[in-house]
């Protein structure tokens, strides 16, 4: 049997209609009738008093743990945050925050939210919450969470720390639906490449995709990068929607199957947005599920260059089934299949922690490193439309790949990074320079042109990194100081402006991934035609 964990929610393809309960068959009353008896058993005559609740929920889970990694039960208590980020929107202040060191700071206040219009800004620190003092006292992002977020046209008093400012600022802030947008980033990266960034496949993703792929066309857009790095997948009507936007009408763009799911073919159903042009699509270890389904209908269509590393390979689908209680089980009920047949679905034999950690057995084994450390896990063949051979099992093969650098890569960075030092440190930067820099820097492209993290700047970070705890190290400084440099700016640029100038800032400078810097040259290479591709 294979033992399996609960696994985290990041990588899936959902199906958008729950199945309720009355709609369910009745299961069969012999096993039925053993867990009900177990349960009336240990109920009557165990020795010590139980929770028939807390029971069941461990059965459930454990009866799922047998059957693969992403079906999965949700608690009641649990839902309405984990379907969050598939809505698309929740109701509260419109802020996001990290806690550091015990203090909670504002990283950014979401674009047209209640508190952006009463100007709260990035660096601000949560001192109270309704008269509750917030700092120092050990507040979780949970209690945090619990107390901001509320009904829309209900009000929180929030009292603010400000660099600059003598004495507290008070807020009264009057919750609203707040998005969650989908597509980070969206800009022109020449004057006829647009560059997208789509973090997850929600309810509202095509929208804003929608929206972001007709303000670059107006800006002169004639080829496209679409970053699905790092996407864990989402729905799978939006991952369909979004291939329908770059291939022809009729083209098959997915295929579902399951035991008790009749193969369902899906197909574009219209004129898309970008059917013509170059596209590039960017792929890496963290893209899953829906973010296949869109890599995987490109390339077998041969509608667009994949680049990067191979991605993460799950290829279930999952089904909300609502529970009587209110809770929910995300039950794989079929397989999705590419236009060529392919299932990339890597294997799950080994059991979860296996299946946990695969990312760091390919880092191992040099796959993220090595183009010659890449063997598809099945080595049955599938063709693209120019007849190229194309594997399944295991996660969309890339095009073309593009390593990672670990050379940059030390134990300073890595401390830099999980203490939030960076983070805090430009958050502090921008407070204090907010004025100067706005004034210096016109727009994110002159930042991302003239800004230099100078030695003045680096020695600032680590006389705060030292008070943060960690000790100077003079080599991983040496090591890790381009890597350290460009993160820095980044987030400075992300705190002046918004996570799309982070994105410009990172891709045009990245030194450990290339993969935006590659699919540049490949716009401009022979690499479409040698493809087979003449658009």
């Amino acid at each position: 049997m294979k033992q399996f964990r609960s696994v985290a929610l990041a990588f899936l393809v959902v199906l958008s209609i729950p199945l309720r309960a009355q709609q369910q068959q009745q299961a069969d009353p012999t096993t039925v009738g053993k867990l009900e008896s177990l349960l009336y058993h240990i109920d009557r005559m165990y020795v010590d008093e139980v929770n028939k609740q807390e029971l069941v929920d461990a059965a459930i889970v454990r009866i799922l743990e047998e059957l693969d990694p992403h079906s999965i039960y949700i608690p009641k208590e649990d839902l309405e945050e984990v379907n969050e980020p598939l809505k698309g929107n929740f109701e509260g202040v419109g802020i996001q925050f990290n806690i550091i060191r015990d203090t909670i700071y504002v990283v950014d206040a979401i674009s047209g939210g209640p508190s952006e219009r009463l100007g709260i800004r990035a660096g601000d620190r949560i001192l109270t919450i309704d008269t509750e003092n917030a700092a120092g006292v050990g507040f979780k992002n949970s209690d945090v969470m619990k107390r901001l977020r509320g009904k829309k046209g209900t009000k929180v008093t929030v009292t603010m720390g400000r660099r600059g400012e003598p004495a507290p600022l008070e807020f009264v802030i009057t919750r609203d639906k707040i998005p969650i947008f989908s597509v980070d980033a969206g800009y022109m990266a020449t004057p006829t490449v647009g560059y997208i960034k789509v973090s997850r496949f929600s309810a509202t993703t095509m929208k804003e995709f929608r929206e972001k792929m007709d303000e670059l066309k107006a800006m002169g857009m004639q080829d496209l990068i679409l970053d699905l790095q790092g996407n864990g997948g989402g729905y799978l009507r939006t991952a369909i929607d979004m291939a329908d936007e770059f291939l022809g009408e009729k083209k098959l763009v997915v295929y579902t199957e399951g035991r008790t799911s009749p193969r369902e073919d899906t197909y574009a159903t219209k004129e898309g947005r970008f059917e013509k042009g170059k596209l590039v699509v960017l792929v890496d270890e963290g893209s899953a599920s829906a973010s296949e389904i869109v890599s995987g209908a490109i390339q077998d269509w041969d509608r667009g260059v994949i680049v990067g590393r191979r991605s993460f390979g799950k290829g279930l689908v999952q089904r909300p089934v609502m529970l009587p209680d209110g809770s929910a089980v995300r039950l794989t009920v079929s397989r999705y299949y590419t236009p060529s047949g392919r299932c990339i679905q890597k294997s799950y034999d080994h059991g979860v922690e296996a299946y946990r950690m695969e990312k760091g057995t390919r880092l191992a084994n040099g796959e993220l490193t090595s183009a010659d450390s890449i063997h598809p896990q099945d080595t049955v063949k599938f063709y693209t439309m120019n007849k190229r051979v194309v594997f399944g099992g295991g996660g969309i093969m890339p095009d073309v790949f593009v390593p990672i650098d670990t050379s940059q890569s030390s134990a300073y960075f890595g401390q830099l990074v999980r203490k939030g030092v960076l983070n805090t440190f430009a958050l502090n930067y921008v407070d204090e320079h907010r004025d100067e820099l706005l004034k210096r820097y016109s727009s994110v492209e002159h930042f991302r042109n003239a800004f230099v993290v100078g030695d003045v700047m680096v020695s600032a970070l680590e006389a705060y990194a030292m008070k943060e705890g960690i000790e100077p190290d003079p080599e991983g400084m040496e090591r890790s100081g381009g890597l350290i440099n460009i993160r820095l700016k980044a987030l400075v640029a992300r705190d002046l402006w918004n996570t799309a100038a982070y994105w410009q800032v990172i891709n045009a400078e990245n030194p450990v991934d290339r993969s935006f810097q590659r699919a540049l040259e490949i716009l401009g290479d022979n690499t479409f035609q040698r493809l087979g591709m003449t658009r």
